[in-house]
């Protein structure tokens, strides 16, 4: 019987992996293609930039710092595979004003056409205990991951929805996914992208534009290094226990999931692990996606109830650390 189940189980799943192309979105075509990358003079960001270029794309790289701009247009050059690529600078902070940001994009569009993918990386970290940060790391953090992805969003959409082609990207983090000690003003920042995808990704389907939400873990960027000078020990033992990746690897991925179309982007065995425990009523871009994160859910979700007891029993242990030395201050 156990047999029998086993072999309608494969012969389903073959059913299904032969009937999903048919409503899988169709790849976009890089090659010539116009792809705006925020956050794009540093770090996943440029990554992403130096992979599309490879790839064929025009690129417009946005960001605050104009040297950090140019010194990134000069690597990623190196990367043309024809001579009718461009590299296009702007630089502003796609966080404070949307007219102003509204305004670049145009000009962007007007010198390498019609945005066909919008990678929304721009953002920081900052870690530190509830108690402990200031109100207005929570305001600076918001605007920046949050807002500074729906100013540039808000200025494509229109134009991707008329000429029903586009590809949104919204790059969160793995804290955007799973709260972590230290990270109450990160996550929620985080946590927020999501929301707006998922809702966004209802709106624009009907129009063949589709959006990614990228969940990269801790990863070997600039931001990462300056995100670690903050971070709590709790924050940091917890960090410790998955490797750091490489913002080339990560890169990859995120590019090859919003050519796909995909909804969610993760990175490694923990990212899968991680996206189908907390995927929700997300969208999904097959059958076979959505049947996956339903078979695989009930084992993910009891291997996650171990991270989560050895995540408590980190905090725990460096409580009563923190105690015994509080203690011995006072006795000596």
């Amino acid at each position: 019987m156990l047999l029998l189940a086993a072999a309608f189980l494969v012969a389903f799943e073959l059913l299904l992996y032969m009937v999903s192309p048919l409503i899988s979105p169709k790849p976009l075509a890089l090659p010539g293609a116009h792809v705006v990358v925020t956050g794009g003079s540093s770090g996943i960001g440029k990554c992403i930039a130096i992979e599309c270029y490879k790839q064929g794309a025009f690129i417009t790289l946005v960001a605050r710092n104009e040297d950090k701009l140019l010194q990134a247009k000069k690597e990623i050059e190196k990367h043309s595979i024809n001579d009718k690529q461009v590299v296009l600078c702007i630089s502003v902070d796609v966080s404070q004003d949307y007219n102003q940001v509204e305004n670049v994009i145009k000009q962007a569009q007007e010198k390498l056409g019609p945005v066909d993918m919008l990678v929304n990386c721009a953002g920081m970290s900052v870690a530190g205990k509830f108690e402990d940060l200031e109100v207005s790391t929570f305001e600076r953090l918001m605007n920046l991951n949050y807002l500074g992805s729906v100013y540039p969003s808000r200025a494509v959409i229109t134009t991707m929805k008329e000429r029903r082609v586009g590809r949104i990207v919204f790059v969160s983090s793995q804290a955007g996914q799973l709260g972590l000690f230290g990270f109450t003003a990160y996550s929620s920042s985080k946590f927020a992208l999501r929301g707006l995808a998922e809702a966004l990704q209802m709106e624009v389907k009907p129009y063949n534009v589709y959006v990614t939400v990228a969940y990269p873990p801790d990863t070997d960027t600039p931001g990462f290094a300056e995100e670690n000078k903050t971070k709590p020990l709790e924050t940091r033992l917890i960090s410790e226990t998955t490797s750091i990746c490489k913002p080339e690897q990560v890169a990859k991925q995120i590019v090859k999931d919003a050519i796909q179309g995909n909804f969610n982007s993760s990175v490694g065995s923990d990212g899968y692990m991680l996206s189908s425990l907390t995927c929700g009523m997300a969208p999904v871009t097959s059958i076979t996606e959505g049947l996956q994160q339903v078979v695989t859910m009930g084992l993910f979700r009891t291997i996650a109830l171990f991270y989560l007891g050895s995540f408590d029993s980190i905090i725990r242990r460096c409580m009563m650390q923190k105690a015994r030395s509080e203690t011995a201050d006072k006795t000596a």
